[in-house]
């Protein structure tokens, strides 16, 4: 691991922003006869180790998917211990991830069933850490692409942007945080291959990799492996040449 760390420290082209699909934790649970709840708790430590990965790396956007518009369809029991886990989980890290400079955004967040208290420790945290600059977490909680782009849809509708004038980039200032820059590396673990409703508008060009390791065992010696897929990957958007932007060259 520490050579492959050396090795990626001393090289350019990482990716600006990753996002992880945190796939696996029912299955790891399974795996050693526990109740799914015990797959979620487990899913800390790798959660906590690849947010200090990522800020070590140089990453100064990473996105964690957490709990998705369709997860509210799982057992009730399991919802509520997920929520407790978030909390918990807000209240134990937030103290270290402001001292080291994370600025924490939760993408999603309308759902009435989230209950209020833990609604409190999230803005608590974003409010905190909001002026923090070393690298932007984004939680993705009650979070679905799809309504994404459905609510960006009537916000342009209702600016009143005429359908002629209507733009990508116009499109992408009504998203959430439009400041958010595209994915350029989707990680998902445990070996699924599905975007699941996940960032459709911001994953549109991004390089995916699907290792086989369940979340809760993802640890940083992963990631970094993530990283150095996509270092090694040529990036063309649609062309059949490397972008001059990708091979040092700049822009002309």
């Amino acid at each position: 691991m520490l050579e492959l760390r050396s090795a990626m420290e001393t090289i350019t082209g990482l990716p600006r922003h990753v996002a992880c699909v945190m796939d696996g934790n029912g299955r790891w649970a399974a795996r050693r006869s526990l109740p799914r709840t015990a797959g979620h708790e487990a899913a800390e430590a790798a959660v906590i180790d690849v947010i200090e990965t990522a800020r070590s790396a140089g990453v100064k956007w990473l996105s964690l998917y957490a709990f998705s518009t369709e997860n509210w369809r799982r057992p009730m029991g399991e919802v509520d211990v997920l929520m407790r886990l978030v909390r918990r989980v807000i209240r134990k890290h937030a103290p270290v991830l402001h001292a080291r400079g994370v600025r924490c955004r939760f993408l999603g967040m309308t759902d009435p069933r989230i209950p209020p208290p833990l609604v409190r420790d999230i803005t608590d945290l974003m409010t905190m850490t909001g002026d923090n600059s070393r690298m932007t977490l984004t939680v993705a909680f009650d979070h679905g692409g799809r309504r994404d782009i459905v609510e960006a849809t009537r916000s342009l509708i209702r600016s009143g942007v005429p359908a002629e004038q209507v733009t990508e980039a116009g499109f992408a200032a009504h998203l959430p945080y439009p400041d958010t820059p595209d994915v350029d590396l989707v990680i998902r673990t445990s070996g699924e291959q599905r975007i699941s409703n996940f960032m459709l508008w911001q994953v549109a060009y991004a390089e995916w990799v699907f290792p086989e390791v369940l979340w809760p065992d993802f640890r940083a010696t992963h990631f970094w492996e993530c990283l150095d897929t996509y270092r090694r990957r040529q990036r063309r958007f649609g062309d059949v040449r490397r972008p001059a932007a990708m091979t040092g060259e700049g822009l002309r």
